[in-house]
């Protein structure tokens, strides 16, 4: 067998992003024991460089993108689909691939295979999103408004349990959550892009199919969105969804946040059509320093790191390592993209 020629670009140089680095080392020998038929070269630095306008870095990478087979990595060169006639498959170290459909000039039509790691963020967004509920119904804000203005002020705390949350998009973020909001004893409805008709799922009382969103809204004491974004998604919520939400419910984003039209929600939020909203994501990010978000009181923020966890590294590597057994033996590969749908 021919050697595969893997390149890998892990690193962009993005503060905000440094968290699902991992050195290179243990990535190379994840990655090298699969197969002594795999070429590994890792051109983080070159990618790194090249954005920063070096000229010799981009002539490098041109000759290993002109052979690459497979590429790993968070990020790819706009470009990449004229720079590497040979490439077949492409691994992102993301759920979402909306990044990648947008801007990579010609990878939604090319015959290029686009996989993602969908399916390692269940656990640690849904356990965010359980924090943020948590943190809203114990009123965790208040506690450290009090605490830095040196106030005891005791007050009457909610509980979850009996609660409705609305789950919008079932995938794995969404099965695990709605697992963890059952065994909160809360009552879980959701909305599922394949449903058809009002059925019922492991963990959730009430599945509507997507044109019932509003009924879900309007029952929902907790709205997540869960969705990745695609042309269907971007801006699904807007005046007419908040306000068919109760006046009492929340929302919570960890999908990304061109989903809400972010200009609306800051009404709703100033207005009291919700009560309040835990963001972890945001149409423009990072969030620029003059957004009204970071003034509204009814808001819990975080900064895109709802997906988060300290083996983060690990298990996506162990995916594409996965996958990458799958490929050398001309097996199906999983969390292949349909790139019409966007996911």
């Amino acid at each position: 067998m021919e050697s595969v020629n893997v390149l890998t670009m892990t690193s962009i140089g993005d503060e905000s992003l440094r968290y699902i680095t991992f050195m290179v080392s243990e990535m190379r020998r994840q990655i090298t024991t699969i197969s002594p038929d795999i070429k590994l070269t890792d051109a983080s630095d070159l990618f790194r460089a090249e954005r920063n306008g070096d000229s010799a870095a981009r002539e490098k990478l041109d000759a290993l993108l002109a052979e690459a087979e497979v590429i790993y990595g968070l990020r790819l060169p706009e470009d990449v689909i004229a720079r590497a006639p040979r490439l077949k498959w492409t691994q992102t170290m993301s759920a979402g691939v909306n990044w990648h459909l947008d801007n990579v000039t010609g990878l939604r039509e090319s015959p290029v295979i686009l996989t993602s790691v969908s399916g390692i963020h269940a656990t640690p967004i849904s356990e965010f999103i359980l924090g943020l509920m948590l943190m809203f119904v114990k009123q965790s804000p208040h506690c450290f408004e009090q605490k830095q203005e040196k106030q005891w002020k005791r007050f009457m705390p909610a509980v979850l349990r009996s609660k409705t949350i609305g789950i919008v998009g079932l995938g794995s973020i969404g099965r695990e959550t709605a697992r963890l909001a059952k065994a909160f004893g809360m009552r879980v409805v959701a909305t599922r892009r394949s449903a058809k008709r009002l059925t019922r799922a492991r963990y959730v009382d009430t599945v509507f199919p997507p044109e019932q969103l509003k009924e879900l809204l309007s029952e929902s004491d907790f709205v997540v969105i869960a969705l990745p974004l695609t042309p269907e998604t971007n801006r699904l919520i807007g005046e007419r969804e908040l306000k068919a939400m109760k006046s009492t419910a929340y929302l919570i984003n960890i999908g990304r946040g061109e989903i809400v039209d972010e200009e609306i929600l800051i009404r709703a939020l100033d207005e009291k059509w919700i009560a309040g909203a835990g963001l972890d994501v945001f149409a423009n990010e990072p969030l620029s320093a003059d957004s009204r978000l970071w003034e509204l009181p009814n808001v819990i923020y975080s900064p895109h790191v709802a997906g988060g966890m300290e083996d983060y590294n690990l298990k996506a590597t162990e995916l594409f390592c996965e996958n990458l057994r799958r490929y050398l033996d001309g097996k199906k590969l999983r969390n292949v993209v349909n790139k019409k749908w966007g996911y």
